[in-house]
C-alpha cells in the first residue's frame, strides 16, 4: 500500500515537472515574440510618440513582470518590472515629462536586459533537452578559463552566465584594480576587456599586461561601445588580438573566443609541447621558469620544483619494446599533470625525466603532491598493452626556491635530491635539504592540507574531465576505475569526498555504499559520498540516500552544478 502511494506521488511529481518544463518553453517562446513587438514599438515611437504606442509597451512589460516569477524566472520579472515602472505614466494618459529621446533610450536599455535574460534562459532550456545534433557549445570539453572585465554589471553577469553555459570557467572583475588582483591569483587562457571602465580606463590594463612577461601572451579581446577606427588601431597596436564593438551578438563573440583559443592552443602545441607525451618541452620549461622568477621579484611567494625520473625505465624498453616505453612516458606525464593544479605545469626534460613547477607552493607541500602522484602510480597501471598492465614507479627530488638563487642552480638542487632518492632505493620523494620522511608526512596539525576527492567511474574520459574540473577547487583528486579499486584505496587513505558512479563492472556504486555502511571491522575510512548515476528513478535515489550517500546527481549533469555540490559537501568534515 505504501509502495503504491509512493509510486502515485512519484508519478504526480513527474507530471508536475513535465508541465512546468512545457510551461517554461511556452513562456520563453511567447516572451521572444513580445520582445520583438516591443522593439517594433520603440522604433515607431522614434518616428511618432503620439497615440497608444507607449501604453502598449507598458502592457507588454507589465504582463512579463507578473508571469515570469511563476516559472522561476526572477531576473526576467525584475527587468520587466523596471521597464514597466519607466512607462507607468501612460496609465493616466498624461504627457511624458522626459524627452522622447530619453524615454526611448531608457526603454531600449531595459529591453536589452530582457533580451539577455531570454538568451541565457533559452540556452539553459536547450542544454537540458537532447536533440539530434545536441546543443551548440563552443567551449564544452575545454578547460579554458576566462576573465571578463567590465563595469556594466548587467552585461558582465550575462557574459559570465553564457560563457559558463558554453563550458568555460569564468571569473569577473568590475574595474582595473580588481582585474589585476585576479590576474595575480589565477592563470587565464583569455581576457575580455571593456575599454570604458571607471575610475581607470581599460587602457591601463594594457600596460600592466605588457609589463608582466607571464601575462603579455594571454589572448585579449577588447569590448567597446566606441567604433572609431583610431581606437581599434590603438588597441591592436598595443597587443589586443581582437576588437568587438558594442552592441554585439553573443554568438559572434563566442565564435571569436573559440577561434582565438583554438589558434592559440594549436600554436602552443607546435611550439611548446613534447609531441610524444603532450607535456611541455624543454624550450617552454626554460622560458617559463625565468618568467616565474621575474614574477617573484615583483610579488614574492614560495615556489617549488620537482625533478622526476622513471625507475628502471631501460628494463621496460628491454622487456616490452620502445613502443610500450612510449606508452609509459605518456601515462606518467598524464598522471603527474592530473595531480597538479591548473597553475602548475609539467615538462619533459629529456628521456624518461620530467620536471614540475609549482608556484605558490612550499617545498613540503610540493613533496606531498609528488608523493600522492607516486602513490597513484603504485596502485594503478601506468599503461596497458595487449592485455598486459604495465606498472612503474619514479624517484623524485623536490626543491623550494631560495630567494636570489639562479634558475640553473635551483634545478641542480632538485636534481641532486632526485639522485639521493635513487641511491636510497628508488620509489620515493626526497626534499632537498631535508629527509624524505619530513617531505612526505605532514604534521598532524597541518591545516593547509587540501581536501581529497576520490573520483570513481569506469568511464576513463569522464573520470579525467571530472578530475581536471575539480582541481580548480584546490582539492587533491584521485581516480579509481571501479568499486573494488575504490574500496582498496579507502582502506589505506583518508578521503573527504567520494564521487561514485552508480553503474560499474565488478562492483557497482550501490554495493560500495553497502560495504561502507556495513564495514564490521572498521577498516574502511568513511568519506562523504556524492553518487552520479544514469538511474533517475525515485526509488534509486531513495536507495542511494538510504545506504548513506550524502547527495545524488543523475547523468547527464552540469559541471557547474557538480562544482557547487562538491563545494557544499566539502564545507564540513566528513562523518566518521
Amino acid at each position: 500500500m505504501n509502495e503504491r502511494r509512493e509510486l502515485d506521488r512519484y508519478e504526480k511529481t513527474m507530471q508536475s515537472d513535465n508541465l512546468m518544463k512545457e510551461g517554461k518553453a511556452r513562456f520563453l517562446e511567447e516572451m521572444h515574440k513580445q520582445i520583438r513587438e516591443m522593439e517594433r514599438l520603440l522604433d515607431r515611437m522614434e518616428e511618432s510618440f503620439d497615440g497608444p504606442l507607449p501604453a502598449q509597451l507598458y502592457r507588454y512589460a507589465h504582463t512579463l513582470k507578473g508571469s515570469a516569477p511563476v516559472f522561476g524566472f526572477a531576473g526576467v520579472g525584475a527587468a520587466a518590472g523596471r521597464l514597466a515602472d519607466e512607462w507607468e505614466w501612460t496609465l493616466d494618459g498624461a504627457a511624458t515629462g522626459p524627452s522622447v529621446g530619453e524615454c526611448v533610450a531608457n526603454g531600449r536599455t531595459s529591453l536589452m536586459q530582457l533580451k539577455m535574460e531570454w538568451s541565457v534562459l533559452q540556452r539553459q532550456l536547450l542544454a537540458g533537452e537532447p536533440n539530434e545534433h545536441g546543443p551548440r557549445q563552443y567551449g564544452a570539453a575545454r578547460a579554458d578559463k576566462l576573465l571578463v572585465v567590465d563595469d556594466d554589471d548587467v552585461l558582465r553577469s550575462f557574459l559570465v552566465r553564457r560563457l559558463e553555459l558554453d563550458g568555460y570557467a569564468v571569473d569577473e572583475a568590475e574595474c582595473v584594480e580588481a582585474a589585476k588582483q585576479k590576474l595575480r591569483e589565477n592563470a587565464y587562457d583569455l581576457i575580455l576587456l571593456d575599454l570604458m571602465l571607471f575610475p581607470q580606463s581599460g587602457y591601463e590594463l594594457f600596460d600592466y599586461l605588457k609589463e608582466d612577461p607571464s601575462l603579455k601572451w594571454v589572448p585579449l579581446i577588447v569590448l567597446s561601445a566606441r567604433s572609431d577606427v583610431r581606437d581599434k588601431v590603438r588597441c591592436l597596436m598595443l597587443g589586443a588580438n581582437d576588437y568587438v564593438t558594442k552592441p554585439f551578438e553573443y554568438d559572434e563573440l563566442a565564435a571569436r573566443i573559440y577561434n582565438l583559443l583554438s589558434r592559440t592552443k594549436n600554436f602552443e602545441q607546435l611550439a611548446f609541447r613534447d609531441p610524444l607525451t603532450g607535456a611541455f618541452n624543454r624550450r617552454y620549461f626554460d622560458h617559463q621558469l625565468e618568467l616565474e622568477l621575474q614574477r617573484l621579484a615583483r610579488y614574492p611567494a614560495p615556489i617549488s620544483i620537482a625533478f622526476l625520473d622513471i625507475d628502471r625505465f631501460k628494463q621496460v624498453n628491454d622487456t616490452y619494446g620502445h613502443a610500450v616505453g612510449d606508452l609509459v612516458l605518456q601515462g606518467l606525464a598524464h598522471l603527474v599533470q592530473q595531480q597538479l593544479r591548473p597553475t602548475d605545469f609539467v615538462a619533459r626534460f629529456g628521456g624518461e625525466e620530467f620536471v614540475a613547477v609549482m608556484p605558490n607552493t612550499t617545498g613540503g607541500q610540493a613533496a606531498r603532491l609528488m608523493e600522492d602522484a607516486l602513490e597513484l602510480a603504485r596502485r594503478q597501471p601506468i599503461a596497458q598493452h595487449e592485455g598486459l598492465s604495465i606498472r612503474v614507479t619514479f624517484s623524485c627530488g623536490v626543491a623550494e626556491w631560495p630567494a636570489g638563487l639562479p634558475a640553473k642552480q635551483w634545478l641542480a638542487l632538485a636534481d641532486e635530491a632526485m639522485y639521493r632518492a635513487k641511491q636510497e632505493g628508488r620509489d620515493r620523494v626526497v626534499l632537498a635539504g631535508g629527509s624524505p620522511e619530513a617531505a612526505i608526512r605532514p604534521a598532524p596539525d597541518d591545516r593547509t592540507k587540501p581536501k581529497r576527492v576520490l573520483v570513481t567511474d569506469d568511464d576513463g574520459i569522464l573520470r579525467s574531465i571530472l578530475a581536471a574540473r575539480l582541481k580548480k577547487l584546490s582539492v587533491d583528486v584521485t581516480e579509481a576505475a571501479d568499486g573494488e579499486e575504490a574500496l582498496r584505496y579507502l582502506t589505506e587513505h583518508d578521503v573527504d569526498l567520494c564521487i561514485l558512479d552508480g553503474v560499474m563492472p565488478k562492483l557497482d556504486g550501490f554495493e560500495v555504499l553497502k560495504r561502507l555502511k556495513a564495514d564490521p571491522d572498521g577498516r574502511l575510512r568513511r568519506p562523504k559520498v556524492l553518487m552520479l548515476s544514469g538511474k533517475k528513478r525515485e526509488e534509486d535515489v531513495a536507495a542511494a540516500l538510504r545506504l548513506g550517500a550524502d547527495d545524488y546527481m543523475s547523468k547527464p549533469f552540469s559541471l557547474v552544478e557538480l562544482e557547487l555540490r562538491v563545494s557544499r559537501l566539502l564545507e564540513t568534515e566528513p562523518q566518521p
